[in-house]
C-alpha cells in the first residue's frame, strides 16, 4: 500500500449497506465515523483507551476536522484507513492525519486532519496533557520534516 507517511496505524473496513446514501455511495458522515474508530483503536493500542482517560480525568476531544473527499467508496468495497499522530504541542493540542484507501485499486479516497484539544473530563475545560499522553502519543509522532 502506498501511504502518505511512514509507519501508519491501519484498520480494515468494508462499506456495508447501512453506509450507503441516496447517491449510492458511502455517506460523508460515515467517513468521520471510520476516522473516529481508527483513532480510538490506535489510542487503545498505545495504552490510552477510555478507561485510562477516565483514570487520568483527561481526554482528547475533537476541535476541528479538515477532510478532503477525493473519490467515493461503494457497497462491498474493502478499504483501509490509516492514521498518524502528526504534531503535538505537548500541552493542549494534537493533530492526527488520516488516509483512506480502496484495496482493489490502491486509490486514496480521503485525506483528513483532525485537531484535538486535551480536556479535563470532569469539567469539559481545556487542561494540560498528562505525561501519559505526552509519552504515549509522542512515541509515535511523525518527525517534523515528515508532517
Amino acid at each position: 500500500m502506498s501511504w502518505d507517511y511512514p509507519k501508519p496505524y491501519v484498520i480494515a473496513l468494508r462499506a456495508e449497506s447501512a453506509d450507503i446514501d441516496e447517491f449510492d455511495h458511502v455517506n460523508n458522515a460515515v467517513y468521520v465515523q471510520w476516522m473516529e474508530a481508527c483513532a480510538w483503536q490506535h489510542s487503545i493500542e498505545l495504552g490510552l483507551g477510555f478507561a485510562e482517560y477516565q483514570a487520568l480525568d483527561r481526554g482528547m476531544a475533537v476541535l476541528r476536522h479538515e477532510i478532503d473527499y477525493l473519490a467515493s467508496a461503494y457497497k462491498g468495497e474493502a478499504l483501509q484507513m490509516a492514521t498518524w499522530i502528526a504534531h503535538s504541542d505537548q500541552r493542549l493540542r494534537m493533530d492526527r492525519y488520516f488516509q483512506l484507501v480502496r484495496l482493489a485499486d490502491g486509490v486514496t479516497l480521503l485525506r483528513a486532519k483532525t485537531t484535538f484539544v486535551c480536556i479535563e473530563l470532569s469539567t469539559g475545560r481545556p487542561k494540560r496533557m498528562p505525561a501519559e499522553f505526552v509519552q504515549g502519543y509522542g512515541a509515535v509522532m511523525l518527525p517534523e520534516q515528515t508532517a
